[in-house]
């Protein structure tokens, strides 16, 4: 965790982007290291976990990070906590709440919010379309056998 806390401290000294830190164990050894990197690429999706498990998992050759655990600064965003499910470790463990990162306006009250509701009711305008012929790919993805499900 220190080390965690350590990237997140670096991230905002060396002006690199948002003050959050976050790596991945195997075995007692770190084996990804990640830091919020949103500003610095232009990618919304670079938080300081998603960047450590993309890293983890290159370096398993793996899409799932079957016994490591996950190190990090903050509680997980919601995006993060979905990838971090996605990757499926072991265990997570956080430093700083989502409170404290709402206190310093890193707040996502409003995306679990907007989860809640309707698609109907949500602020960002939502509609489906084309299901008849979007189907077709989960029907080939049912009778595949070639398939690596996870």
């Amino acid at each position: 965790m220190r080390e965690a806390i350590r990237l997140s401290i670096h991230n905002v000294e060396s002006g690199n982007g948002g003050p959050f830190g976050a790596v991945v164990v195997k075995d007692g050894k770190i084996i990804a290291h990640g830091t919020n990197q949103v500003t610095a690429t232009n990618d919304p999706t670079a938080h300081a976990e998603v960047v450590a498990i993309r890293k983890a998992c290159e370096i398993l050759g793996s899409f799932q990070l079957d016994g490591c655990e996950i190190y990090t600064s903050c509680e997980p965003c919601p995006m993060c906590l979905g990838a971090i499910y996605w990757a499926r470790p072991d265990k997570i463990y956080y430093a700083n709440t989502k409170e404290d990162a709402a206190a310093i306006n890193f707040d996502d009250q409003f995306i679990y919010d907007e989860i809640e509701r309707p698609i109907s009711e949500r602020k960002l305008f939502t509609q489906q379309m084309l299901r008849d012929e979007a189907i077709e790919a989960f029907k080939k993805w049912s009778e595949s056998s070639d398939k690596i499900e996870y």
